[in-house]
């Protein structure tokens, strides 16, 4: 049965969410048209210039993406308590780069005079946006009809261009954020379409490894930083980027060459520091979003957060039990 969206996404659950939007017709979203021999690669770039736009206006950052011939995966960081310290006038700023707004916003940035109805009105529709502006949905409802309307435009037709709801999937501990990304980031590599991280086109590992030397505060991606780090932001990832690189490049090869057996002495303790099993991680990587299709994290924490839906049983874990250690 289909779950409201406010089910599946619950910031008190955990800020990091996997999301995943597919093009319903039957030509491709981008790269090129097996059917029709046309190229769409330009359209990879659209979405990836939209998504880290609208992560400027929105309290939420980007920790991985890949964008794919027929559909695009995204792993988001909310960061709701950035909201709370936008004024009034900022929220507005924000919301009008999106929407142009009411006339009663129209006759406030004008200096309009206005009664108290009005002000309470004023009001009440900031705070509406205020609590938008950190909202997984409507990001993703801006870019999917942003990238819906200029593709329909470029093809000449009208219609839905996307295979319904988008699909999120809740990260609920480090362990499950880290599989996620490098799931994510892998992705050419399991489609074949690339053979090293490095040469995978829109993705986040690309971009992460052209930019490692950038400060921190230039990267628009959510940072990975030594745990130990005194400098250390509360929106960090608390994971050395040296180590993420390293396990990245290391699975896709063994994903690649179908070697999933011994584990080197150098990827042994990646991941047995985020309490990863070495033994299951090449399998888990390989199957996350199958075996975790909307929580994923240890076992404690898929209980806790299915307890909560009134549920009692979710899927995903006993491959929690075996990736992921206690």
């Amino acid at each position: 049965m289909t779950r409201a969206r406010k089910e599946l996404i619950s910031l008190s659950d955990t800020r990091y969410y996997h999301c995943i939007a597919r093009c319903v017709r039957r030509a491709f979203l981008c790269g090129s048209d097996h059917f029709s021999g046309q190229s769409f690669e330009h359209r990879r770039q659209w979405i990836v210039d939209r998504l880290f736009e609208l992560s400027d206006i929105f309290a939420i950052d980007v920790a991985a993406y890949a964008v794919m011939s027929n559909h695009y995966h995204v792993v988001l960081q909310v960061n709701a308590e950035l909201t709370d310290s936008w004024s009034q006038d900022e929220v507005i700023e924000r919301w009008r780069k999106l929407f142009k707004g009411p006339q009663l916003v129209e006759a406030y940035l004008k200096g309009a005079p206005m009664d108290r109805t009005e002000f309470l009105k004023l009001s009440d529709c900031v705070e509406e946006w205020r609590a938008r502006l950190k909202s997984i949905s409507w990001l993703m409802r801006c870019l999917n009809e942003h990238i819906a309307r200029k593709a329909n435009e470029e093809d000449g037709c009208k219609g839905r261009f996307w295979e319904g709801r988008f699909k999120s999937q809740a990260l609920l501990d480090e362990a499950a954020l880290l599989t996620c990304m490098t799931y994510v980031d892998l992705n050419p590599i399991r489609a074949g379409i690339a053979k090293l991280p490095e040469a995978s086109d829109y993705t986040s590992i690309q971009e992460r490894i052209e930019n490692r030397d950038l400060p921190p505060q230039k990267n628009r991606l959510v940072n990975l930083v030594d745990h130990e780090s005194p400098k250390n932001l509360q929106t960090d990832i608390q994971f050395h980027i040296d180590d993420y690189l390293t396990l990245v490049d290391w699975t896709g090869r063994a994903i690649r060459e179908d070697k999933n057996g011994a584990i080197p002495a150098h990827i042994r303790p990646i991941l047995e520091r985020i309490q990863i099993d070495p033994n299951e991680w090449c399998d888990g990587v390989s199957y996350f979003g199958y075996r975790f299709p909307r929580l994923a994290g240890k076992v404690a924490q898929l209980e806790r957060a299915v307890s909560k839906l009134g549920q009692q049983w979710c899927r995903g874990r006993h491959t929690a039990r075996k990736l992921f250690l206690t």
